[in-house]
């Protein structure tokens, strides 16, 4: 019969005992920030998809009055070819076609002012998301480097995870500022 797995004794005080506290409150602090990074990514990165189906369905709108416009212009082109057999009649006509093809040609410049608009703001959401993702990897891997000191009781470990854990909160702060 196996006698089990010996664990090894906890010796408090020493210099392994003060070690303990602090980076466990450090790793909570971070878990908690890296909750929050990725929760600010995940909206932005929803936020990018928003923007990118309300473009396309702009650019969808501007083809539609593509579509239209050309219409509009055979009628006219029709409308001049026959407006000689009725002079009163086709000059109506004319004008009711004319106006049609101004009408769906100002359109057109709208809706595509519109989708650029939002296409550069799916970009800006895009950049965003991409700055919180980094503060995130860089939050996660402070964390995980921070719980090393735990396991070897080495100072240094703390103090680079919380260096890496910095860096990704300044990453993810830089995210704020993009405009």
């Amino acid at each position: 019969m196996s006698e089990g797995i010996e664990l090894p004794e906890v010796h408090h005080g020493g210099e392994e005992g003060p070690l303990i506290l602090p980076v466990s409150i450090t790793i909570s602090i971070m878990a908690v920030l890296v909750a929050s990074v990725a929760l600010l990514g995940h909206r932005t990165h929803t936020e990018e998809l928003l923007r990118q189906s309300q473009a396309s369905d702009r650019w969808a709108q501007y083809q539609a009055k593509s579509v239209r416009l050309h219409e509009t212009q055979g009628f006219f082109d029709v409308v001049n070819i026959v407006a000689s057999l009725d002079k009163e009649r086709g000059a109506a006509l004319r004008e009711k076609y004319a106006k049609e093809v101004d009408h769906y040609q100002s359109d057109k410049e709208d809706i595509s002012k519109e989708a650029k608009d939002l296409e550069a703001e799916r970009d800006l959401a895009g950049r965003k998301a991409d700055r919180f993702d980094g503060g995130e990897a860089f939050l996660e891997i402070g964390l995980v480097i921070c719980s090393i000191t735990l396991l070897t009781k080495r100072r240094l470990f703390w103090f680079g995870g919380m260096l890496v854990g910095a860096l990704g909160v300044a990453l993810a702060l830089t995210g704020f500022f993009l405009h």
